[in-house]
C-alpha cells in the first residue's frame, strides 16, 4: 500500500494547490442509515477516501468513484501513523483533489478532528467536518435506554478509559457528578475504572451496560452493575470495540428493551 501512495505525482501547480480540500466525514457507529445525507454527498464527491479501521466496509458503496485507502488506527495493533497520514491528506489536498478521512462514529468525539484541522489549516489546507452519530448514542439507543432523563441525571458526561500518554480521568470527580458516563476505549482498563468509581464513593448498585459493536448485525450488549460488572464482562467474553455506560438511566433498558424492538443478545442487572 505504500509503494502505491507514491503513485501520486508530487510538485502540484499553484491553481491545483488552490482547489484541494479535506473533509474529516463522520461515517457513525456502523448502521448504514445512520449514516447523515451530508456524509453521503461528500462521499460522492470525493477523489481519495482514507478509511479508519472501525469503518463499516458497506458505506464505501457512497464513494465508488474515489480512491480508497485503509489508514486503520486500533489500540494494541498495527496501526498508520497519526504522522503519516496527516503528511498525506496534505499532499494529496496539495495536488487539487477532494480528500475525505473517513472516521467511525463521530470525528469531534475521539476521532483528531481537532488535531488534525489545526495541522492542515496550519499548512494552509482547507479543511471541514462532517459530523456523525457517535457510538455512545448508538449504544444507548441499542439497549433500549436514553442518555439523559429528567429528575434521574443531569447531563452526559464522554470519557475515554484509554489515553496516549496513560493519563486517567478524575473519577472522583465524574462520580459525584451526577451525569451519566459513557466510556470509550475503556475495556483494557475496566478493572481501574470500577476500583476508582467505588473508592469514590459511586453505588456499587449503579447500573452499567455494556455494548459490542453498536449499532452493528453483530452488536451483542450486557447489562450490569458497577459492582459485578468486571465479572459479568470476563464471563460474557466483553472486546473491543465496546462502549460502557455508567448511570441511572441503564436501568430503564430492561423496560423499554422490549418497545424498542431489540433482538440482540443482552443481560439482566447483576
Amino acid at each position: 500500500m505504500m509503494r502505491d501512495l507514491l503513485r501520486f505525482p508530487l510538485g502540484p501547480s499553484p491553481a491545483e494547490r488552490a482547489a484541494g480540500k479535506v473533509w474529516l466525514v463522520g461515517a457513525g457507529p456502523g448502521d448504514l442509515e445512520l449514516l447523515t445525507l451530508k456524509a453521503v454527498r461528500v462521499l460522492g464527491e470525493a477523489e481519495v477516501v482514507l478509511v479508519d479501521d472501525l469503518v463499516n466496509p458497506e458505506i464505501l458503496s457512497h464513494c465508488a468513484q474515489a480512491r480508497t485507502v485503509w489508514v486503520g488506527k486500533r489500540g494494541g495493533c498495527r496501526s498508520t501513523s497519526q504522522a503519516f497520514i496527516q503528511r498525506l491528506m496534505w499532499r494529496l489536498a496539495r495536488q487539487g483533489k477532494c480528500v475525505v478521512r473517513l472516521k467511525g462514529g463521530d470525528p469531534g468525539v475521539f476521532g483528531r478532528a481537532g488535531e488534525e484541522a489545526l495541522w492542515l489549516h496550519a499548512r494552509g489546507v482547507p479543511c471541514e467536518v462532517v459530523n456523525g452519530v457517535t457510538a455512545g448514542a448508538a449504544a444507548a439507543t441499542a439497549c433500549g435506554f436514553p442518555l439523559t432523563m429528567r429528575g434521574m441525571t443531569m447531563g452526559v458526561t464522554l470519557v475515554t478509559g484509554h489515553t496516549e500518554h496513560g493519563d486517567t480521568p478524575n473519577w472522583p470527580a465524574l462520580a459525584h457528578s451526577g451525569t451519566t458516563l459513557v466510556i470509550y476505549m475503556g475495556v483494557s482498563t475496566m478493572a481501574q475504572t470500577q476500583d476508582s468509581l467505588l473508592r469514590a464513593g459511586m453505588e456499587p448498585s449503579t447500573p452499567v451496560a455494556m455494548v459490542e459493536n453498536a449499532s452493528l448485525a453483530q452488536q451483542r450488549h450486557r447489562l450490569s452493575t458497577l459492582a459485578h460488572m468486571l465479572a459479568d464482562a470476563r464471563d460474557f467474553g466483553l472486546r473491543s470495540p465496546a462502549i460502557l455506560v455508567v448511570g441511572q438511566v441503564v436501568g430503564m433498558a430492561e423496560a423499554l428493551v422490549p418497545l424498542a424492538g431489540a433482538s440482540k443478545r443482552t443481560g439482566t442487572l447483576g
